[in-house]
């Protein structure tokens, strides 16, 4: 029997490395950015066409590579961070693994043009499929300029399973924002398709943060700063009341280098615990500098993942970081003994007369039986209040039966004619009497089915009726949320709800839906591209039901707005007509009852 255990090709072992490396455009981004800020650039800018699929180019102004060093850079496992097995644990680079260039060349057209400052002339190397196919003297500048071209041309499968533009550009931001952020002192250029989307120029930390997320954040970071001997922590932790729903703004960087990492996030959160909205996320940019012997770096190959030798410490000293850093800057809820609600006591001069002491009239001939005669078997009121608050109770408890055809959904069969009244609680509450016994319906959530329904088939049958901006609003957003707006415009504009992008990341609403409750364009816009970005991770959720979902959480009745009598009863009407009345478009409960037997205990 002949030997099965054979050696793969290069070209063959490289794809599989590319696998791992290279998933996406955003991929080649990180790994080229990160390799440019190795080799000492001080400008970095980086071309896009086509969100990768055409070409992506990095130019950076660093050492440059000598002539050999540029052909041995594509080879697998060379690179100049390490030379034995103890330097893994005192890296201080982005890169150390050797595996990135070889993994680009292996699935793209690669083209490398590249000098050092004492070189006469540069070097140009052209690589396609993993074979050199050109090398030879040229004309460039110091430095470095790495054109990546046609990525996955080699293997149209994993090209074919790769998203939309606008998916892809927006993976391509969130890279270039990580690098971007984990270096100001870098100036740093992205352009798409001949389009500026940053110029950064080089700043400080902040400066950096509201140049990539928008002059908004600028009131909204809390700086936080410790030094220990363990870890240092510096950066900036959001306002409690600026979190979003969805995960997007959170940053942790270890030795300049990003990473996730889960058992931290919990830490920050357990920092913010009761002073944040339900179900929401602060923003946080928090760099942290170690020991890199107290690290490890190379437990996964994007270097994303990290492992600390002490993570308990660590996890406790950023708990503490950031609870310090809330209640020095106030954010953290303190008992206040001002002087506001206080009793006044007046003060007394000398021939000031003495307060008279109150009196209190009393009616004593008033009898509160007299003219109220009470009837125990029909449990009624009658005389002088019979038009008053007992008679609304009444009505309240009362239950009549109704015909089978006009039976509500799975047994709750709310009363109609005049036996149909509608109670608002707190402003977030709706009650009404059915048969079994009393209704509660969470008014945000049943109005979000409603949408959500209407949505849904709106973006298959025709466009929703549109309240066009007598006074058109202006705002400033980040551009990967510019882009989520570019790539739902058309379907939204389906959906009454006008949003046209301008230069210098600004956006104007011109339209809003006309069945709208949310009195606020920009809270609708936020409230958008919030819940759009919450439900990207979720397989489960078409496109079409993606930006039906985020517009009813848009346009959906704020809880806390007060709703007629005839609002309350037509949303009752429209819920009901829904063909899935019980569960908001997330899984929420709408409606629950408490039954007359529950009432019955609950006075026994």
């Amino acid at each position: 029997m002949s030997d099965i255990i054979r050696l793969l090709p290069d070209s063959v072992a490289n794809q599989i490395a590319a696998g791992e490396v290279i998933q996406r455009p955003a991929s080649v981004v990180k790994e080229l950015t990160e390799n440019a800020v190795d080799a000492g650039a001080s400008d970095i800018t980086v071309v896009i066409k086509d969100a990768g699929r055409t070409l992506v180019q990095v130019i950076d102004n660093g050492s440059g590579m000598s002539e050999t060093d540029a052909r041995l850079a594509f080879e697998r496992h060379a690179t100049s961070k390490i030379s034995s097995a103890d330097d893994l644990f005192s890296i201080t680079t982005k890169g150390f693994r050797g595996e990135a260039l070889a993994s680009v060349a292996a699935v793209s057209m690669t083209e490398l043009r590249t000098k050092r400052e004492e070189d006469e002339e540069g070097t140009l190397v052209e690589i396609s499929n993993s074979r050199v196919t050109r090398q030879e003297p040229c004309s460039c500048a110091t430095g470095s300029v790495i054109s990546v071209k046609s990525l996955f041309y080699n293997v149209p499968a994993r090209r074919k399973f790769l998203k939309s533009d606008n998916t892809e550009l927006r993976h391509i931001i969130t890279e270039f924002q990580r690098v971007a952020l984990a270096h100001p002192e870098i100036k740093f250029t992205l352009i798409h398709n001949d389009q500026d989307i940053y110029r950064l120029p080089a700043s400080n930390n902040r400066q950096r943060i509201v140049a990539l997320f928008g002059k908004h954040y600028n009131q909204n970071l809390v700086t936080v700063e410790t030094t220990t001997s363990i870890v240092s922590i510096t950066g900036f932790a959001g306002k409690p009341e600026n979190a979003r729903r969805s995960p997007g703004e959170q940053f942790f960087f270890i030795n300049n280098r990003f990473i996730r990492h889960p058992y931290l996030h919990r830490a920050v959160m357990e920092a913010y615990q009761g002073i944040l909205p339900p179900e929401s996320v602060p923003s946080y940019f928090l760099f942290m500098t170690a020991d890199p012997s107290a690290i490890d770096v190379n437990i996964h190959p994007t270097k994303t993942e990290i492992k600390f030798e002490d993570e308990r410490s660590v996890w406790q000293i950023m708990l503490a970081s950031v609870r310090e850093a809330l209640g020095r800057f106030n954010v953290v809820p303190s008992i206040d003994f001002g002087p506001e609600g206080a009793v006044e006591i007046p003060v007394i001069t000398g021939g000031m007369p003495l307060p008279q002491t109150p009196r209190i009239d009393v009616d004593q001939s008033f009898n509160p039986f007299q003219g109220t005669e009470y009837s125990r078997p029909e449990t009624k009121w009658k005389g002088d209040h019979e038009h008053g608050a007992a008679r609304g109770w009444e009505s309240l408890f009362t239950v009549t039966a109704r015909s089978n055809d006009t039976a509500g959904k799975e047994g709750m069969q709310p009363p109609t004619g005049s036996q149909r009244r509608f109670f608002q609680i707190k402003n977030r509450y709706i009650m009404c009497p059915v048969i079994s016994g009393i209704m509660m319906i969470d008014q945000r959530r049943a109005h979000e089915r409603v949408l959500y329904e209407k949505y849904l088939s709106s973006l298959g049958d025709g466009p929703v009726p549109a309240q066009v901006s007598l006074f058109p609003v202006q705002t400033e957003l980040n551009p990967a949320d510019i882009v989520i707006i570019q790539e739902i415009k058309e379907d939204i504009r389906a959906l009454g709800f006008n949003v046209e992008s301008s230069s210098d990341n600004m956006v104007t609403i011109t339209a809003h839906p006309a069945d709208s409750r949310n009195v606020s364009p920009l809270a609708m816009l936020e409230t958008l591209i919030t819940e759009y970005k919450h439900t990207l991770n979720d397989p489960s959720i078409g496109a079409r039901e993606r930006v039906a979902l985020s517009m009813a959480k848009a346009s959906a009745i704020p809880y806390g707005m007060p709703l007629t009598h005839d609002e309350m009863e037509e949303l009752f009407d429209q819920l009901f007509a829904c063909s899935m009345p019980n569960y908001s478009p997330t899984g929420r409960t709408v409606m629950n009852i408490i039954t007359l037997e529950e009432l019955d205990r609950r006075f026994g």
